[in-house]
């Protein structure tokens, strides 16, 4: 896992892993998959595409295409983290769930305490690969929709994720852009 590495690169296809923390089951809990949805949406919007995703209870893995920015791909992936951590607790504490609030909270370390933060919500670092080549790619896309197999008989039931696309050309609950697209663009210049 790749602990607090910095991505040195500004542009490319990076496969992502962004875990709750503890392995609680964040996303079920607060039937928060919607809020992950709005950060996709954002990417989309200054540029970057979402390849492929699949959201389970307690963490999600993502396949993104990233466009030049003048952001390092470190600061996009840590404010979605931060979005979606101020989301997640807003729905926790709007269902009165002060059991996983306390563990949340417990998490957060003294320096960060002072800093005012209030809830440790994934865990600090995010685990990325680059993916430099096809077989990369599809090794990524075929980890990504495995992965809810202990969760449903076939991997096109799971609603969030991609795989329904992949599997047979049909859009799921959130429109990807395939990584046979993005062959064809220059992530090189901003957009």
């Amino acid at each position: 896992m790749a602990v607090r590495k910095i991505i040195p690169e500004k542009d490319g296809i990076y496969f992502v892993t962004i875990t709750c923390y503890k392995w609680l089951n964040l996303f079920s809990i607060t039937e928060g998959f919607d809020i992950v949805y709005t950060w996709f949406d954002y990417l989309k919007d200054q540029g970057h595409f979402i390849n492929a995703y699949i959201i389970m209870p307690n963490h999600l893995h993502v396949l993104f295409t990233f466009r030049k920015s003048n952001k390092s791909i470190n600061q996009i992936i840590g404010n979605g983290k931060r979005l979606m951590a101020y989301q997640l607790v807003h729905h926790l504490e709007r269902l009165n769930r002060q059991d996983v609030l306390k563990i949340l909270k417990s998490g957060v370390n003294k320096s960060d305490q002072k800093k005012g933060k209030l809830h440790q919500v994934f865990q600090p670092s995010f685990d990325w690969k680059e993916c430099i080549n096809d077989h990369f790619i599809y090794q990524k896309l075929n980890y990504i929709h495995q992965n809810p197999m202990n969760l449903v008989d076939n991997i096109t039931d799971y609603k969030h994720s991609s795989a329904r696309f992949y599997e047979n050309g049909k859009q799921g609950l959130y429109t990807v852009t395939s990584v046979e697209e993005i062959k064809d663009i220059d992530l090189t210049k901003p957009w």
